[in-house]
């Protein structure tokens, strides 16, 4: 029997075969087998669901060009030239596989550090509360107006570090040119917002103070304040809408945060204690979250409803805006559990030991086991850079 010459396959046969394949790796798999086979599918797969994320780990050194991502599917860490993330600079988010980054300028940048797309948001300088910017002020360089209408100055370190809380888009800035960004103001809690080719950022003025999370959900962007009570903001027309959900008040809780979840809108409750397994010469206190609680919305009676059970659903939870993923579709990987990270506690990055709070929670026992690459036991110290915690990126090739 002669052998079949795989090469020789009709391209839209190949490409047939390509669009059944749901997993980035095995596409890349595909159009490495030949010539043909990669001259029959286009370079960039624009089919594929959201993919298992990798960890983006700290810069180990200073003025490294090259970021190391963790990958959970393989346990493999991959390094990617990425100097926009570099030393001096600071990620304040990453949204459908686009990190957020802020440096020592009025500069926003989104980029993909799989593509190396770049995308530029309005600068920090054009923020309706920021009266003026001047490079010649140092130390000084911000002029800001508060809520009682006081005049303030903050530096270009204090305005990279502290001005903006979280950040997330509506959609990838190349599946959708209509892209919206939308950012939580440290201090005030204000809700500020642009759309793709905006000069400027516009505060959502009825939406003030819902600044524990948000995230975007069916078209709209919903934000929490840590009561439960949630913000829905459509910000596609001329004016922002904003309607209030008044949710029951839930009991307190450290943080909290918005998942999207298939159909449903999940609030995710974190839990802290005091760490006293840890010991500093400085004596900063560290914080070790000790529980969670996941609840969803219930659309009829407009109230939380607690989730004792999240199937085969994992949350990746932190800095990054949070969504879910089927442990069914990635081999290996583990349902109701969450996935997360440290985002909270300027104190531990100072004290050198900060990063070691993060993990996986089982919702079954209640249990939290380590997140590789880093255990979360008492005698592991790791030293981050100030403001470089580990931060879930969705691998996107849009």
């Amino acid at each position: 029997m002669a052998a079949v010459d795989w090469t020789q396959l009709p391209p839209e046969l190949v490409e047939s075969i390509s669009k059944k394949l749901t997993i980035f790796a095995d596409y890349l798999r595909l159009r490495c087998v030949c010539h043909s086979w990669q001259a029959s599918i286009p370079k960039t797969p624009n089919h594929l669901p959201p993919q298992l994320p990798w960890l983006m780990l700290p810069q180990s050194q200073p003025n490294q060009s090259h970021r190391a991502f963790y990958n959970l599917s393989n346990s493999r860490v991959h390094f990617l030239h990425l100097p926009e993330a570099s030393h001096r600079k600071r990620r304040c988010g990453s949204s459908h596989g686009w990190l957020v980054i802020l440096d020592e300028t009025p500069s926003v940048l989104l980029v993909n550090p799989l593509t190396r797309g770049k995308r530029h948001l309005p600068p920090l300088s054009a923020f309706p509360n920021v009266v003026s910017f001047d490079y010649s002020q140092i130390g000084r360089e911000y002029v800001l107006r508060s809520l009682s209408g006081e005049l303030y100055t903050r530096s270009l370190v204090q305005m990279r570090d502290s001005f903006v809380k979280k950040l997330v888009l509506s959609s990838s800035p190349v599946e959708d040119a209509s892209f919206i960004a939308l950012t939580i103001v440290n201090q005030t809690g204000d809700l500020a917002f642009c759309r793709e080719g905006d000069e400027n950022w516009s505060f959502i003025d009825e939406a003030r103070c819902y600044s524990e999370d948000v995230i975007s959900f069916n078209g709209l962007f919903y934000a929490v304040d840590n009561h439960g009570i949630v913000a829905e903001c459509d910000v596609i027309g001329p004016s922002p809408v904003v309607r209030i959900i008044q949710t029951p008040r839930l009991d307190d809780a450290d943080m909290r945060y918005l998942v999207n979840s298939g159909a449903d809108l999940l609030l995710v409750s974190r839990y802290l204690d005091v760490d006293h397994d840890i010991v500093n010469d400085d004596a900063n206190v560290n914080y070790r979250t000790v529980g969670f609680d996941v609840f969803r919305m219930n659309w009829m009676g407009l109230r939380w409803e607690k989730v004792e059970n999240l199937g085969d659903r994992m949350l990746f939870i932190g800095e990054n805006s949070s969504f879910s993923l089927s442990a069914s579709d990635f081999p290996g990987c583990v349902g109701n559990c969450i996935y997360f990270t440290d985002d909270y506690s300027e104190l531990n990055y100072e004290s050198g030991v900060g990063g070691y709070d993060s993990g996986i929670f089982r919702l079954r026992d209640g249990m939290i086991q380590e997140l590789p690459p880093y255990p979360r036991n008492s005698t592991y110290q790791v030293h981050w850079p100030p403001g470089s915690l580990p931060l879930w990126v969705i691998p996107n090739p849009c």
